[in-house]
């Protein structure tokens, strides 16, 4: 019987590290999942702040061009 102890402590192991190895599994697949929504919301975010900074250069260029400072006659 001592040698089916050790095989049966070895099998209990390895059955824990199958079920740990399963778990793992899962939570790895969950932060890709996150990782991937995290990637898609940031790729949108760039492409509205793209689409912000077009909006921003046009209404910039339909500015009028600033005039010169005027010379203060007080200055000394």
């Amino acid at each position: 019987m001592s040698a089916a102890s050790p095989i049966n402590q070895i099998a209990e192991r390895v059955e824990r590290l199958l079920v740990r190895h399963e778990e793992v599994q899962r939570t790895n697949a969950l932060l890709q999942e996150q990782v991937d929504a995290l990637t898609r919301e940031r790729d949108a975010l760039k492409s509205r702040l793209g689409a912000a900074r077009t909006r921003l250069d046009a209404l910039l260029d339909r500015l009028p061009p600033e005039p010169p400072p005027a010379e203060d006659s007080h200055a000394a």
